[in-house]
């Protein structure tokens, strides 16, 4: 737990009117006795992000993710427990305690707090040794990239020193632990001693949305490999759901979002103007960034180098883009290979009139196929205009593949009904419900198993109890929280079951206990499985009492495997073997307990 009281913690989630907060980030449509609406947290065209006002919690069907408030706003602004709760306390008026932390209260309130506090400390002191003589030669490096000084701070921009261990010595000297700085990724630390992982680089902090440090990356100086190197995935730091320079971005008023390759294509168009740059973080465009821009804009412009690697990225990019829900296009920088080449050689205006000509993600994607045929082969021809037909196919709506099949067959001089006729027949050929997916999931995945195991029995029941609470009475002498053989289950049946008997049924208050998001998430999924409500009286009655026999019975086996006092064994022995007799023991409903 953090350093909030469970009293003040409750405040806080209990003044947050989930639909009311939820309903500032996503368009919330009343349905029945909740809300739905599309999820923010993957790409979705039909709504299965639902709210529960009287549980105060939400679930996503698509996704799986679920929780309180508390746990969507540090999902959706990737914030600590301790931040969300600052942020959620200032909106409903409510007064946290203040005060410096005590070194017990920071280690209380976790290791990602700690990171955090690192990583700005680690950003001070590159910025402070770019600007000391021993940081010339960095200094040197981004004038000569024309960087102004302006453009350094903005960015706060620095450099890793000649040492091998500068940057480990000014932690160690503030107080923080081989243990924690390990977690940083800034270090190197085997049996030969501990070195700094950047050293001899300029250093590109790496800021989230919230403007917070959660990475590095460096550009080495001189000919040493790798060229750039990046911050390894922490605690802190998934560089598949970041993008660099969103949290600028994010700010302008541009409707759009320039996706490039790299940090200094980013900070060059944002000193020229085009504070709309991002770039991804040293991988290949990712769902989770697409995701992550569909926050912000619905059109990205992709100014990936001009050169093959460029393009084949741009073609990985496309799809996942349009996955997403985003409209990509192109823009084409010849005969420069970047856009800091470009605007450079020929300035900020002409680049905006090349922005202006982006092309369509769809139109490049057929122009670079048809770079792959020899055009006046007919045979050629003839397979080219196959695969246009093949590629119509990532339009799922009618009326948009339409809208693209003539425009297709108008642009490249294709007779429209042969096209057609194409498109149809290896539409028929397609499974129901095909739709393009980005690449790195377009192998056929094997349908999802049905859950199984005695977790999934926890969680209909527990469902089941919270749904209907005046099953308690009948199930409490049978099933205890102690029969709950994972321990994240028996924690919550403890507190669900201490609930019920003071009379107050909030599962929202029982996630307050957990402070790290993706338990909180876990602990959600406890409560928000489908059951089969369609149910008679009759079979209603028979899947509880299932359920009931088989969390005794694996609790029962579970103590025989566990028994150090084999003259326990007996009495387990003799309760097994009632528990088998279920008609002694069974649990009979009524329309009142249903």
């Amino acid at each position: 737990m953090p350093w909030y009281s469970e009293e003040k913690i409750e405040e806080v989630r209990s003044r947050s009117d989930v639909v009311e907060v939820i309903g500032s980030y996503v368009k919330l449509k009343r349905s029945g006795n909740g809300y739905v609406g599309l999820c923010p947290f993957h790409s979705e065209k039909t709504p299965s992000f639902h709210v529960n006002p009287s549980r105060q919690m939400y679930k996503c069907f698509g996704c799986g993710v679920g929780g309180n408030v508390i746990t969507f706003v540090m999902e959706y602004e990737n914030y600590s427990f301790p931040e969300a709760m600052q942020f959620l306390a200032e909106r409903v008026g409510v007064e946290l305690p203040k005060g410096e932390m005590s070194a017990e209260q920071r280690e209380r309130e976790g290791l990602r707090s700690l990171l955090l506090e690192i990583n700005t400390k680690a950003a001070r002191y590159y910025y402070a040794k770019l600007k000391s003589p021993q940081g010339r030669q960095g200094y040197d490096y981004l004038r000569a990239r024309e960087l102004g000084d302006e453009t350094i701070v903005h960015f706060g921009l620095g450099y890793a020193g000649q040492g091998g261990d500068e940057l480990y010595r000014y932690l160690k000297n503030e107080g923080y632990s081989d243990s924690v700085l390990k977690e940083t990724g800034l270090f190197k630390m085997d049996e030969r001693g501990v070195y700094d992982k950047f050293w001899n680089r300029v250093i590109f902090p790496i800021m989230d949305v919230n403007n917070r440090v959660i990475g590095f990356g460096g550009r080495v100086m001189g000919d040493a490999k790798p060229k750039y190197l990046n911050s390894p995935e922490t605690k802190l730091f998934d560089k598949s759901r970041n993008l660099f320079g969103l949290n600028y971005a994010k700010q302008g008023k541009r409707k759009n979002v320039i996706l490039c390759e790299g940090y200094m294509d980013v900070i060059a168009m944002h000193q020229s103007g085009f504070t709309n740059a991002v770039a991804s973080l040293g991988t290949a465009f990712t769902e989770q960034q697409a995701n992550l821009l569909g926050r912000y804009t619905k059109e990205v412009l992709l100014t990936y180098d001009s050169d093959e690697a460029g393009v084949k990225a741009a073609l990985r990019a496309i799809p996942i883009l349009r996955h997403a829900g985003l409209n990509g296009k192109v823009v084409h920088m010849e005969p420069y290979k970047d856009p800091d080449e470009f605007i450079k050689a020929l300035g900020a205006e002409e680049f905006e009139k090349r922005l202006s000509d982006a092309q369509n993600s769809f139109f490049f994607e057929v122009d670079v196929a048809r770079n792959s045929y020899d055009m006046h082969d007919p045979e050629q021809v003839t397979a080219y205009y196959h695969e246009i037909a093949k590629k119509l196919l990532v339009f799922p709506d009618k009326v948009q593949r339409d809208n693209y099949l003539e425009a297709v067959a108008s642009q490249y001089g294709i007779r429209k009904d042969d096209l057609r006729e194409l498109v149809i027949r290896y539409g028929s050929q397609l499974p129901d419900g095909y739709q393009e997916l980005p690449a790195e999931r377009t192998v056929p995945q094997k349908k999802k198993t049905q859950e199984q195991g005695i977790t999934h029995t926890y969680r209909l029941f527990l469902s089941w109890l919270i749904e209907t609470p005046e099953l308690y009475p009948l199930i409490r002498d049978k099933i205890r929280p102690e029969d709950f053989v994972e321990e994240n289950f028996r924690i919550v049946a403890q507190m669900l079951y201490q609930q019920l008997e003071q009379g107050e049924l909030l599962p929202a208050k029982i996630i307050n206990h957990f402070t790290e998001v993706e338990s909180q998430k876990m602990i959600a999924n406890m409560f928000q499985t489908d059951f089969q409500t369609a149910m008679s009286l009759q079979e209603r009655e028979k899947a509880l009492n299932e359920l009931v026999l088989r969390i005794k019975e694996y609790s029962i086996d579970w103590k025989m495997r566990s028994l150090t006092d084999m003259s326990e064994l007996q009495s387990l022995i003799i309760e097994k073997k009632r528990w088998q007799t279920p008609e002694k023991l069974h649990i009979s409903l009524k329309d009142g307990n249903s």
